[in-house]
């Protein structure tokens, strides 16, 4: 289970790692969780379609009181729904009724089917491997969505401290400044300009909030927790990932999202083969074995007061059949149809193929962009920090030389402006090469060779 930190410096929320965050989600988010489901089911369905090989062994028993009256003359039993009883037709209906009993034992075996049964059995495997590959990649996506998310809010409460310095820049411009007006060593305006500064730094600072409190948000969604705000590690900015300074080469032909697409053509393919096989017969093996009681007797056609009505000489077996055989059943137009279901499903396999061939395209578009974004995001990181030193430096000079006197406010909240622009830059440029990584990940299907970095 998640063990979560509680901060307790200003109640800013569970410490939480990035590795947490995924292993959180992968085990609670409900359509992860439900694609295993579907994929244990269709193993499930692999052992039932193995045992459908086996022969059926019917047992069967019935006791009965009625009439034996019989009468020449054709019948179809209708839907099951026809009466079984026996005896010579009489002259005429009589009520004479007793006991009887059947009990039988039914064999039958469809033990030949040319291959139609193995290939059932390759189709449950089929469409296990399907429903496995579609769990693999969705747990993959979503380990993705969930390092997205993470990242996001990681940048996001970066900005927001970054915001609050300035925020906390700002309000001592303001006190300087006021400070001055008041002694009469400057106009009005500064003061008024300054408390201007100050407002803009807090609405900027709320928005931040609540861009927190969406990415916070989006975050708990995905990994299917209550509500709750959480703290990312922020260590993590402080490095470049190992795996973009060695440049590894993932196999990407392993991406989880290929193997799905590609396990979609070969379950499709594997049901053509199962049509075809519908074009041949069935060779079954049956046998019966029964045994018969009646409370009539053998000479009942001649004397029609032969019978009882004992309950237990009417259900005592005394004649027995069997009989065995094999037999061959085609249905000749299941051949037109057949052909048709053929045809059908070779159309689905060729429309797999093209969506295969379309997220191979996209998935090949997202590494090339994946590498440049890489590239960029290496050399923006070397950048940011010079560019947070100079902004540093030029509004340590303007807000000196504004405390002497020797320069106006309007300079100071430009750099102010300035250094304020640099921060931003800085955290998002940090966060950047972490995304760099991720979509790296995404587009090979190798989500190690980014988790590995924690």
């Amino acid at each position: 289970m998640l063990l979560l930190l509680l901060y307790s410096l200003h109640g800013s929320g569970q410490a939480l790692s990035l590795k947490e965050a995924v292993n959180t989600g992968v085990a609670n988010y409900g359509l992860v969780v439900a694609k295993n489901k579907y994929a244990q089911a269709a193993n499930e369905t692999v052992k039932q379609t193995k045992r459908d090989y086996l022969p059926n062994l019917n047992l069967s028993a019935q006791q009965d009181y009625g009439t034996v009256n019989g009468q020449n003359g054709p019948l179809y039993g209708l839907g099951g729904l026809g009466v079984a009883s026996s005896g010579l037709p009489l002259p005429e209906q009589n009520w004479n009724a007793a006991f009887g009993a059947l009990y039988l034992v039914n064999f039958n075996w469809d033990f030949f089917t040319f291959g139609r049964m193995k290939q059932r059995i390759s189709v449950a495997k089929a469409d296990a491997t399907r429903q496995q590959k579609d769990y693999e990649q969705e747990l993959f996506q979503h380990k993705v969505r969930i390092s997205s998310a993470y990242l996001n809010l990681l940048a996001s409460q970066r900005l927001l401290r970054s915001q609050q310095k300035n925020l906390e820049r700002t309000e001592v411009v303001l006190k300087n400044a006021a400070v001055r007006v008041t002694n009469g060593l400057l106009p009005g305006v500064d003061s008024t300009l300054a408390s201007a500064e100050v407002s803009r730094a807090k609405i900027a600072l709320n928005q931040l909030k609540e861009q927190v409190k969406l990415q916070n948000n989006e975050l708990v969604r995905l990994m299917g927790v209550a509500p709750v705000d959480f703290t990312a590690d922020t260590t993590l900015v402080a490095r470049v990932p190992k795996a973009m300074v060695t440049n590894e080469t993932p196999n990407d032909s392993l991406n989880p999202i290929r193997q799905f697409y590609q396990s979609r053509i070969n379950f499709s393919n594997q049901q053509v083969k199962l049509f075809k096989r519908e074009y041949w017969p069935t060779l079954s093996l049956f046998g019966v074995f029964q045994t018969r009681a009646s409370g009539f007797n053998a000479d009942y056609a001649q004397n029609q007061n032969s019978y009882t009505q004992n309950y237990f000489d009417g259900i005592e077996p005394t004649r027995q059949n069997y009989l065995m055989g094999v037999g061959m059943v085609w249905n000749l137009t299941s051949i037109a149809r057949s052909s048709k279901k053929v045809s059908a499903q070779k159309l689905i396999t060729e429309g797999f193929q093209e969506e295969y061939k379309a997220v191979d395209l996209q998935l090949k578009a997202n590494d090339d962009a994946a590498n440049v974004r890489m590239d960029y995001a290496l050399q923006n990181y070397k950048e940011a920090p010079k560019q947070v030193r100079a902004a540093q430096q030029a509004y340590l000079q303007r807000s000196t030389l504004y405390n002497n006197g020797l320069t106006n406010l309007v300079d100071v909240t430009q750099a102010l402006y300035t250094l304020n622009r640099a921060e931003t830059d800085r955290d998002v440029v940090y966060t950047n090469v972490w995304q760099a990584l991720l979509m790296k990940a995404a587009a090979t299907g190798d989500f190690n060779l980014f988790i590995n970095e924690f």
